[in-house]
């Protein structure tokens, strides 16, 4: 147990570093290359891989589900990622990628599992259009081996959104209704994630509130850095033009530790608060998030509580302009 409490912690130290681990795994042979490419995952996101132990079947579930299994007295769904993909095996797909987000935990059934990769996220590109278009932003960035070989991260959200269509609920945006002066604030916002980008998009277009968006870090950076620029050569407050920040915290280029630093360590964007918006929900997360300058911390795939958080932000801003 200390040495996986030790594994872990280091984890949270690397990503801080802009540094990440994934993990590569096969699915089997493509359709359209008829090779055995290569995908990764992120370590932190993994909790265990394992043979895959017997699963149940359950009736009307979706083609790449298989069932359940139950893991030390917890039912745990299984998908087939290589049914989910469109991949033909190989082998049997066997071994289970057991990952957890936003504290549900789910099996992704693989065929194989080669090893772990230390990268910087700066070696992490975002896709081609093209590439984005044709898988729907099943991929979310790309990186390259040593041996010339490309490792196509998977949006596992998109995986299960898909599947379970849990984000699409009207339900989860019950509630929220546009600000009086909503037009008043514009958030900027970065995620590699499509599912996830939406969600956002959705969250601010009920509160009635603009949106700069971006698919990583980098790009919002840049975003950030015009709307400096215009508060400059307008001489009003940075704060007319960025209510505030949400950020992912794995995002290709430069994740969202790394974006959180510039921004409160840049006096431009003082009084801009930063809201941590991720589906790594575990405290070492919140508590390096605090360190970097984060202002609040929102899991994914809770518009509701997302919106919440944008509002006492936003009146706290009101709080302080009428005092100074």
């Amino acid at each position: 147990m200390s040495d996986l409490l030790k594994r872990i912690d280091e984890r949270t130290k690397l990503a801080g570093t802009n540094k990440l681990e994934i993990l590569l795994f096969t699915l089997g042979v493509s359709k359209v290359t008829k090779r055995r490419e290569t995908y990764g995952i992120n370590v932190f996101k993994v909790r265990e891989v394992m043979k895959t132990p017997p699963i149940t079947a359950a009736p009307d579930m979706p083609p790449a589900v298989k069932g359940v299994v139950s893991l030390r007295g917890v039912l745990v769904p299984v998908v087939d990622l290589g049914e989910y993909v469109g991949v033909e095996p190989g082998s049997e797909r066997n071994i289970m990628i057991v990952t957890e987000y936003n504290g549900k935990v789910q099996g992704f059934l693989v065929e194989s599992v080669d090893t772990i990769l230390r990268l910087d996220w700066s070696q992490i590109r975002v896709p081609p259009e093209m590439l984005t278009a044709k898988t729907g932003g099943l991929v979310t960035a790309v990186t390259e081996l040593p041996d010339g070989r490309l490792v196509m991260l998977l949006d596992v959200e998109k995986v299960l959104s898909d599947i379970t269509k849990y984000d699409e609920a009207e339900d989860l945006y019950a509630g929220i209704e546009p600000l009086p002066d909503g037009d008043k604030y514009t958030v900027y916002f970065a995620d590699d994630s499509a599912v996830a980008r939406e969600q956002i998009e959705r969250t601010l277009q009920k509160m009635g509130v603009r949106y700069v968006g971006a698919v990583n870090g980098r790009i919002a950076w840049e975003n950030l850095e015009k709307a400096a620029e215009r508060a400059k050569i307008t001489g009003r407050p940075i704060t007319d033009f960025v209510s505030a920040v949400i950020t992912d915290i794995e995002m290709p280029e430069m994740d969202g530790f790394i974006l959180t630093k510039k921004i409160k360590s840049d006096r431009r964007f003082a009084g801009v608060p930063v809201l941590m918006h991720s589906s790594l929900s575990g405290m070492q997360n919140q508590y390096l998030g605090k360190s970097v300058g984060v202002d609040e911390y929102v899991p994914k795939f809770h518009p509701r509580e997302l919106a919440e958080t944008l509002q006492r932000l936003f009146a706290k801003r009101q709080e302080v302009a009428k005092e100074g």
